[in-house]
């Protein structure tokens, strides 16, 4: 079956077919683009759950009926912040979407804050309508802390600051699979996945 991403963005889209192929969920994860591209969505629900429904919402319109939509939203909530950057960790730097400029803002942010308070989890929540244009919800999250440096080229977005819970290297260091395992993306899509299969989704 084919899952239509709410996104145009081609690292999502090949997290998500390396998560699905992880899994081994018979399913192919087409990102919104060409002749069906992402429509422009603002995303001001104030949650992460309330935004990957917003673009669920907005992707399922321009689809057949029967489609099925997954979109996802989700961010870094830094104790030290207060949350921050959470629901707005795309447009932390500024309304480009910057993903470096973004980077190097945290970085900012969290110069000389000691070790024992560098605390922070990324949370992702994934949007599913189904065929019959019922939405279905799953949350993940990953504990762990930042680095004052930056570190590793895999990854994207605050991956080389974060390091998850029980781990030495940062998301941008850790081998794909890996991380996926790990990862806020990878535990929210192990619901997904168990959710699918419980209903023989195909």
């Amino acid at each position: 079956m084919r899952l239509h991403l709410a996104s145009g963005n081609a690292h999502k889209a090949a997290e998500f077919a390396a998560l699905a192929g992880a899994t081994g969920l018979p399913v192919e994860v087409v990102p919104a683009r060409g002749a069906i591209a992402m429509p422009a969505v603002v995303e001001d629900s104030g949650t992460f759950a309330g935004n990957a429904r917003l673009k669920a919402r907005a992707l399922g319109k321009l689809l057949p009926a029967g489609s099925w939509v997954l979109a996802d939203d989700s961010g870094l909530c830094v104790a030290e912040l207060g949350g921050a950057p959470g629901v707005e960790s795309a447009y932390f730097a500024g309304p480009q979407g910057d993903g470096a400029a973004n980077l190097r803002k945290l970085v900012e942010c969290m110069r000389g804050v000691p070790e024992g308070r560098r605390q922070a989890y990324f949370v992702c929540v994934l949007v599913v309508i189904d065929g019959q244009g019922r939405e279905h919800e799953f949350e993940g999250r990953c504990e762990g802390t930042l680095r004052e440096t930056a570190g590793g080229s895999g990854g994207f977005g605050y991956d080389p600051l974060f390091v998850p819970a029980g781990r030495t290297q940062t998301f941008a260091e850790l081998p794909e699979a890996d991380k996926n395992a790990l990862s806020h993306r990878g535990r929210a899509w192990a619901q997904l996945a168990a959710w699918m299969r419980e209903r023989g989704a195909s």
